[in-house]
């Protein structure tokens, strides 16, 4: 049986969905947190872009997240994707466009202005509704977790993690997401993909950042 070694950065949304996967398939692993603004020369070896997730699977070496989702899909059956090719496309066009929400979220938690906050809001919550227009629900394509939702579950972690120190609502008139967030919330190996000090972390995090959000947290 191979061997797993997940390299993480406690906070970063990527790794999150790599160990989703993990412990949704109930897949043996042993993680190692690295710090990213201090990357130790072992891990700038094993990985060719310096990010993270890597997963060392016994000599070789898997980078990106997406790759590394469907990997431990495609080797632990059954599988999170669709068996209709054209449904698969789909869901894997689906998850590029979570991982383009995950950086306008990046962006929205770090910009310093109130012009910009509340701009970046209006283009997050436009992605958000395109993404709301296509679900099925309960989750992404229905009655299953599939990896697209895989994908998109640490950004709705993370809106949970500042929602109750937020003026407003980021899901505020989108009941399908908010629904949708509920749904991810009381997965266990979602909720169980991050430490338990990750939340505070996050937030404390951002209020380092002199980010305009940083100010209600």
């Amino acid at each position: 049986m191979k061997k797993y070694r997940l390299i993480s950065f406690k906070l970063c949304p990527f790794v999150q969905r790599s160990v989703i996967v993990l412990k949704t398939k109930h897949i043996d692993f042993d993680i190692e947190y690295i710090d990213l603004a201090n990357k130790p020369d072992w891990f700038l070896k094993l990985s060719p872009l310096g990010k993270v997730p890597v997963l060392q699977v016994g000599d070789d070496v898997l980078f990106e997240s997406a790759i590394i989702m469907e990997y431990l899909d495609e080797v632990t059956p059954p599988s999170l994707h669709p068996t209709d090719p054209l449904l698969k496309a789909k869901a894997r066009a689906w998850i590029e466009f979570s991982s383009h929400l995950l950086g306008l979220q990046y962006q929205w938690t770090h910009v310093k202005t109130e012009a910009d906050y509340t701009a970046k809001t209006e283009e997050l919550r436009a992605g958000l509704k395109r993404f709301a227009a296509e679900l099925k629900g309960p989750w992404f394509a229905g009655d299953t977790m599939q990896l697209t939702d895989v994908a998109i579950a640490p950004l709705f972690a993370r809106f949970a993690w500042l929602a109750p120190h937020l003026p407003t609502d980021i899901l505020e008139g989108l009941p399908a997401l908010s629904a949708y967030s509920a749904k991810i919330a009381a997965t266990e190996s979602i909720t169980n993909s991050v430490l338990p000090e990750v939340p505070e972390l996050f937030r404390a995090y951002l209020k380092k950042t002199g980010a305009h959000i940083a100010k209600w947290l």
